[in-house]
């Protein structure tokens, strides 16, 4: 029984990069789609659910990707609903890799920082660079999760709360706060944990700022176009440090995100009701961790 996964992308072209780590992790049979939307997703996922039974069923799988984060995830909430009972596929969800990233940056951060202790973690304070996109986002959620204190920052203070209401939504025990880029020289100096996670080529700390950071004990850049989103900070750093200061550049992570992503995909096939999302892939990426 080969292993077919259906990569349903929500972009005009299905994304080559998901294509090739698929194939790369095991998967025998690529069907591609794009341009996928909830009113259209239905018909696809029969295909995947009906074609086959039983224990054959773990064989299919399915992948959701694109660019557009909320497109994707209203697609993968019609895919929940086209479910029912022992009738269904597993799924991944990775928009524009921000998961797979998120979990990645996480699992860096808690090779230096006590994020498996939820006492702990509940001292630490963590600044969330770029907060409102993609990765920040989850990134953000993710730490919440561990009992971290969070603040997302963003150009925008209202966007800012806004998903700081979507991760407490979630999590109504998390501890997130949004601030407005204005606001991050006060928010500096307490900053256990930085990540950037910014768009390409932004820079999101300077020198001068990065100096302020006197508490910080990890940063990760997750900006592999320069300028560095952290100055200082060079894409293929990997647990480097700097005094007292251990840092990541997006190379230096990227490593563990291909590995998230590979596994990911692989432990699709080993059952058909996994829903693989943001936690799940922070739990594989720290298996895979503790493994080494």
């Amino acid at each position: 029984m080969k292993k077919i996964l259906l990569q349903l992308d929500v972009d005009p072209q299905p994304c080559p990069f998901d294509a090739i780590v698929a194939v790369d992790a095991g998967a025998e049979v690529l069907l591609r789609h794009a341009d996928v939307k909830p009113a259209t997703v239905t018909p696809l996922v029969h295909g995947a659910m009906f074609t086959r039974g039983g224990a054959d069923l773990a064989a299919t799988a399915i992948f959701l990707g694109g660019s557009n984060v909320p497109a994707v995830e209203a697609v993968a909430e019609q895919v929940k609903k086209t479910f029912f009972g022992p009738v269904r596929v597993s799924v991944l969800v990775d928009p524009a890799g921000a998961n797979t990233t998120a979990a990645a940056a996480v699992v860096a951060a808690a090779r230096h920082l006590p994020l498996a202790d939820p006492t702990a973690a509940s001292t630490l304070q963590a600044v969330v660079l770029g907060g409102t996109g993609p990765v920040g986002q989850r990134a953000g959620r993710l730490l919440a999760g561990k009992g971290v204190r969070v603040t997302l920052v963003s150009r925008s203070a209202d966007r800012a709360a806004a998903c700081c209401a979507a991760i407490e939504a979630r999590q109504p025990a998390a501890a997130v706060t949004p601030a407005a880029n204005d606001e991050l020289p006060a928010l500096l100096g307490s900053a256990d944990l930085i990540i950037a996670a910014g768009a390409a080529g932004v820079q999101l700390l300077s020198d001068e700022q990065f100096g302020k950071a006197s508490s910080c004990k990890v940063c990760i850049d997750l900006n592999a176009v320069p300028p560095a989103g952290v100055a200082g900070i060079e894409p293929t750093d990997k647990a480097r440090t700097i005094g007292g200061l251990t840092v990541y550049g997006a190379l230096g992570v990227g490593g563990t995100k291909m590995k998230i992503h590979r596994a990911a995909i692989a432990r699709l096939f080993t059952a058909n009701d996994h829903w693989l999302d943001a936690e799940d892939l922070l739990t594989i990426g720290e298996e895979l961790d503790a493994s080494v």
